[in-house]
């Protein structure tokens, strides 16, 4: 970094200054990544964890002596005691009513997802959601398929790749009459970054839907208060948010909708009672019918610890700071041209940084001839400096497909192909779509980026102009 090109950055994003304070605890919690020299971008795909956060959750293992919650001796009640704890402040941190809402335990967002897939009573019924989506949002489609539901996806449009308003108004409201309806749509995207009206879940209230919100991509950067949007069901996972712990996430329900929902099996925890030789079973009531077997006590009271460390730092600061270091990469990014003329990037999603876009910058390289450079080339690069990068379609092919100009078409040759019944690598289905880009570049910015990680990226970027 230069100063004067830091100067240049102020000029244009001066609200920068307000940030100051992550800048000193990247310098206290987070040493580890300048130690080693990490240039890390991709925090859409996993947040970092502070070292406080490690220090307190070890001070409270090591005090303390937990058992299994299914029990009511002392060790059993310290550990539900500290679960209750944390769900309960899951809840505080939404501003969600828990007179309306409770937090079911997962083991992430896709845990979450699957558990209204398998339960939720789609029999003719509709399931409608956008193209851009989560491969786990995607994947409840195959329940609504198995119980005769109707499913709809309304396309997202280039560039911005923000959804089509008017076919989703169509569509939401012709609802079945028969049966049950479901909508489900990101709050952010996790590929262009796009950041989808909230508005719409009242919109789809309005006309009968229960509203499923995937806010596994739009928590770590962004308040969600579910006081003043009121989704049926959220998901999320929190180390997309701080890091640690992984393996845990929630599903946050509002108590009315989960009544409508019914799991297909029982298992340790989620009953009352069950009786082998009465072949019958009597499910717990609220979170406990949904979450199977032991929770994972010993790490979900550090959750409680990582909310309480965003809370320290505040969302106003951390989407101040993704904001303006976001807008800097792009304009940027988009300004460099080979010696052809032809530009080096072309970008998937919104150009300018602004309150409707979050911090993921997805992209695609170019020769100075036009023909894209594979992806998995990028990040091949990208790793000899050391550069945390994502590439591939991020688990959201229907994005993907719309940004890389994948046609229907293509894809159903591609799908009925004799050899392809069964199995597809990566590499045959680019043989299949005439070799088009199967993926592209998701560069991410978090609450801990500094400007000086952003600097080496588009120092990375330049050394591929020619």
């Amino acid at each position: 970094m230069t100063t004067t090109e830091f100067q240049i950055f102020l000029k244009q994003y001066p609200t920068y200054t307000k940030t100051e304070s992550i800048d000193a605890l990247r310098k206290k919690d987070y040493a580890r990544l300048d130690r080693g020299e990490h240039i890390y971008l991709d925090y859409t795909g996993g947040g970092i964890y502070a070292e406080s956060q490690i220090e307190k959750h070890h001070q409270l293992l090591h005090e303390h002596v937990f058992g299994n919650p299914h029990s009511s001796n002392p060790t059993s009640l310290i550990a539900t005691k500290l679960v209750e704890n944390a769900r309960n402040y899951i809840l505080k941190f939404f501003n969600a009513d828990p007179n309306e809402y409770l937090v079911i335990f997962t083991s992430n967002a896709s845990g979450a997802l699957k558990l209204i897939g398998e339960s939720y009573p789609f029999s003719n019924g509709r399931y409608l959601l956008t193209f851009d989506n989560h491969n786990s949002v995607n994947g409840i489609r195959e329940f609504a398929h198995a119980r005769g539901a109707e499913v709809t996806y309304i396309p997202v449009m280039l560039p911005d790749m923000r959804v089509d308003a008017s076919q989703l108004d169509l569509e939401l409201s012709r609802p079945s009459k028969s049966g049950h309806n479901l909508f489900a749509f990101p709050a952010q995207s996790n590929f262009s970054s796009v950041k989808h009206p909230l508005e719409w879940i009242e919109k789809a209230h309005a006309h009968g839907w229960d509203v499923l919100l995937d806010a596994a991509a739009y928590v770590p950067t962004n308040k969600l208060d579910l006081g003043k949007v009121n989704p049926d069901f959220v998901a999320i996972s929190f180390y997309k948010i701080f890091g640690y712990p992984t393996g845990l996430g929630a599903l946050i329900a509002r108590k009315s909708e989960l009544a409508k929902l019914h799991r297909p099996w029982f298992a340790g925890g989620t009953i009352t009672v069950a009786s082998v030789q009465g072949d019958k079973y009597y499910l717990a009531d609220g979170a406990a019918a949904f979450e199977d077997g032991t929770l994972d006590y010993l790490n979900i009271p550090a959750i409680e610890i990582g909310l309480k460390h965003i809370e320290s730092i505040g969302y106003d600061l951390i989407n101040e700071r993704v904001k303006t270091l976001t807008g800097w990469l792009l304009d940027n990014l988009t300004q460099m041209k080979h010696s052809s003329g032809e530009p080096l990037v072309r970008v998937f999603g919104p150009i300018k940084s602004a309150d409707d876009r979050g911090g993921a910058v997805t992209v695609n390289f170019y020769d100075r001839d036009g023909n894209a450079f594979d992806h998995r080339f990028i990040e091949s690069e990208a790793n000899k400096v050391n550069i945390s990068l994502r590439t591939g379609c991020f688990c959201n092919p229907g994005a993907g497909e719309v940004a890389l100009g994948i046609s229907r078409v293509e894809l159903d040759v591609c799908f009925t192909r004799p050899g392809h019944k069964d199995v597809m690598s990566i590499d045959e289905f680019r043989k299949c779509i005439d070799g088009k880009s199967s993926g592209a570049v998701r560069i991410s910015v978090g609450m801990v980026t500094n400007f000086n990680d952003v600097q080496a990226f588009l120092l990375f970027a330049r050394g591929l102009l020619s």
